[in-house]
C-alpha cells in the first residue's frame, strides 16, 4: 500500500531509549485548515493519551489557532482536538469577518470613493474584509495564560506563532518555551521569546490586504507566510528532532490544470494562486532542504560537526481542497458571493480563492473528513512517528519516492 500525500526525510541515529523530541508544524491555509483538525481528530485516536504527544508546536496563519488551543491545552489535548472539531465542523463564515449585506455595501462603496477621490475624500480602507468577529471568537476559545501554565507543568517544550513584520520585512516566530531555548537571527528571520497574547495570533492569521496588519510593539505584523522563507526553522530551533507537518494542498495539486480554461486570468483566479503560493510552496522547499542536510550529515559527519538530523514527515490532502469547495460555494453569504463574482473569484473552474475563504460547515467538515481519512490510511506510519518509533521500512521507502 503506498502512501502519495507523505513526504518523509531520512531517519536519524539516535542512542538507545532516548525519545525524540517531537514538534507539530501547522501551515496556513484559510478554512482549508480544516484538515488540520480532521488529522488531529485521527491522532487522538492513534495516540490514546490525555496528554499532548508534540512538545514543541508551531503554528502559522490559520495554523496559529490549532496551535494556540493546542498549548493552551497541552495537559489535556484530546479535550482541546474536540474543542477545534466543535468549533470547525459548525463554522460559519460570519465568525470570521463580517458578511452581511450591509456591511459588505459599505465597505465596497468606500473602496470606490476613495479610489475616485484620490484618498482625498476618504482614507483608504484598511484591509478588504473586516475580521473583529473572528477576534471575539477566539477571546471567547482559547485562555492565552494557558500557554504558561501548560510549559511550566512540564506538559510543553514550547510554542510558536509565526508572523511577518512590515517595517523590516522579517519572519518572526514569537514563542514561549522552557529557559534553556535562546532568541535566534538567521538572513530574513528571527525567533523572539514573549508572553504569546490574542494579538500575536491575530497577526500571524492577517492575509495581506484581506484582513488589517496587527500593532505589536513599535511595529505593524502581518500573516506569518508571507516572509516564511524556512517554515520549519522555528520547530528546529526550538529543539525538535522529528517534525510532523500537516499540510493543507493536495501533493500533486500543480498537476491538476483544467487546460480548457485559456483566458486571462481574473483577479479573484490571480488572489488564489497567490495564496496558495504564500502559503505552501515553501514548505515543501524546506522539507527538501531538511532531507539534503540530513544525507549530508549522514554521509560526512565530520564535516558538519555540532550539527543533527532531524526527522520529518508530511501529510498532506489525497484530494484537491478544490474539488471539495466547489459543491458548496452556494453555501456562502450572499455578500462574500457577491465580492467574489465581482473579482472573479467564485466561478473558477478550480475554486481556488473560494477553497481558502469559505468558511462554511458543509466545506469544513468535508475537509475535517478527509483530514481523518488519510491520517487514518496512514495509521502505522503516522503511529511510529508519533511515538517515536523506528518507521516502517516499507512504508518509508514508498513515502521517500513518492516525494522526489
Amino acid at each position: 500500500m503506498g502512501y502519495p500525500r507523505m513526504d518523509v526525510a531520512s531517519e536519524s541515529v539516535r542512542l538507545p531509549g532516548l525519545r525524540p523530541t517531537l514538534a507539530l508544524v501547522l501551515t496556513g491555509g484559510g478554512s482549508r485548515a480544516a484538515y488540520q483538525v480532521g488529522v488531529l481528530k485521527a491522532l487522538t485516536e492513534l495516540v490514546p493519551r490525555t496528554r499532548n504527544p508534540f512538545q514543541i508546536i508551531v503554528g502559522t496563519s490559520a495554523g496559529a489557532v490549532a496551535a494556540s488551543v493546542l498549548a493552551a491545552e497541552a495537559h489535556q489535548w484530546r479535550r482541546a482536538v474536540a474543542g477545534l472539531i466543535e468549533v470547525w465542523a459548525n463554522f460559519r463564515s460570519s465568525q470570521v469577518f463580517q458578511v452581511d449585506a450591509p456591511h459588505m455595501l459599505r465597505a465596497g462603496a468606500h473602496w470606490v470613493l476613495s479610489l475616485l477621490s484620490g484618498g482625498l475624500l476618504l482614507a483608504p480602507p484598511k484591509a478588504i474584509l473586516d475580521n473583529t468577529p473572528l477576534r471575539q471568537l477566539l477571546t471567547a476559545r482559547i485562555d492565552f495564560d494557558g500557554i504558561g501554565r501548560s510549559i511550566a507543568r512540564g506538559h510543553l517544550r514550547a510554542v510558536a506563532l509565526c508572523s511577518t513584520s512590515y517595517s523590516v520585512g522579517t519572519s518572526v516566530a514569537f514563542y514561549d518555551g522552557v529557559d534553556a531555548i535562546a532568541d535566534w537571527s538567521r538572513v530574513q528571520r528571527i525567533g523572539q521569546r514573549c508572553r504569546l497574547s490574542l494579538d500575536h495570533l491575530m497577526a500571524s492569521a492577517a492575509v495581506p490586504l484581506l484582513f488589517t496588519p496587527v500593532p505589536i510593539g513599535n511595529d505593524y505584523f502581518g500573516d506569518g507566510a508571507m516572509r516564511q522563507q524556512h517554515p520549519l526553522s522555528p520547530a528546529v530551533h526550538l529543539g525538535a528532532d522529528r517534525v510532523l507537518v500537516i499540510g493543507v494542498r493536495a501533493r500533486d495539486a500543480g498537476l491538476a490544470v483544467d487546460r480548457r480554461h485559456t483566458g486571462m486570468p481574473t483577479p479573484g483566479e490571480i488572489f488564489g494562486y497567490m495564496l496558495d503560493t504564500l502559503i505552501t510552496d515553501q514548505v515543501y522547499a524546506d522539507l527538501e532542504q531538511l532531507d539534503r542536510i540530513n544525507a549530508l550529515i549522514h554521509a560526512a559527519p565530520a564535516a558538519v560537526q555540532g550539527e543533527r538530523t532531524v526527522d520529518t514527515l508530511m501529510l498532506a490532502p489525497s484530494v484537491d481542497p478544490r474539488t471539495l469547495a466547489a459543491p458548496h460555494t452556494q453555501e456562502m453569504p450572499p455578500g462574500l458571493r457577491a465580492l467574489l463574482r465581482v473579482i472573479g473569484g467564485r466561478d473558477a473552474a478550480d475554486s481556488q480563492l473560494a477553497s481558502y475563504l469559505m468558511f462554511e460547515a458543509g466545506y469544513t467538515r468535508a475537509l475535517i473528513d478527509l483530514g481523518y481519512s488519510d491520517a487514518m490510511e496512514a495509521r502505522d506510519i503516522l503511529r511510529a512517528f508519533v511515538n517515536g518509533e523506528p518507521l516502517p521500512e516499507t512504508v518509508r521507502g514508498v513515502a521517500i519516492a513518492q516525494a522526489s
